[in-house]
């Protein structure tokens, strides 16, 4: 089922501070299912334990691809703290897996067959911004809520500029 699109122009509803992680892999040898696979499947399976239970704190994700080679996933994160959390916790599968392959690579076992990667940004309300033309709730939209853009500004710096009613509080 396709969502439908939302006809106009609007934005993000964010407010506060936005925690964005982008992270992946990279199939470097096609050839080398054995090791680039579990690597694929063992991000589904962290969605899947996250979207189970939504008090660790994802908010919403997409998953892209760059080219025939390179799959990743951008997760927006209720806090740092939460995506730390998960991260770190032993009895989730993150912890597991990367645990896993770390030992893998220490015993030299990975070979360069997959690529692996993340970045994760704190951005701060006031440096964020979004606009979308007759598009369903996607990205930032889908995870905070899509407003009509005139809320936030019809311009960029409009929008940068937009601040919330707890940061306009906590600045005066």
């Amino acid at each position: 089922m396709f969502a439908k699109p939302v006809r106009g122009h609007t934005t993000a509803a964010a407010e506060g501070d936005v925690v964005v992680l982008l992270i992946g892999m990279r199939i470097n040898h096609f050839w080398a299912v054995h090791q680039w696979l579990p690597v694929a499947l063992s991000m589904v399976r962290m969605l899947g334990e996250l979207a189970r239970d939504r008090d660790r704190g994802l908010l919403g994700h997409v998953m892209l691809t760059a080219s025939p080679r390179t799959y990743y996933v951008v997760q927006y994160w209720e806090s740092k703290e939460k995506l730390y959390a998960y991260a770190t916790s032993p009895d989730m599968a993150h912890h597991k897996v990367w645990a896993a392959l770390n030992r893998k690579d220490r015993q030299g076992r990975l070979r360069g067959h997959v690529g692996r990667w993340h970045e994760a940004y704190i951005v701060p309300e006031g440096s964020y911004e979004s606009i979308y033309f007759d598009m369903p709730a996607f990205g930032l939209a889908k995870v905070h809520g899509q407003v009509p853009v005139e809320r936030r500004g019809r311009y960029a710096d409009d929008r940068f500029a937009y601040r919330s009613a707890g940061a306009a509080r906590e600045a005066g």
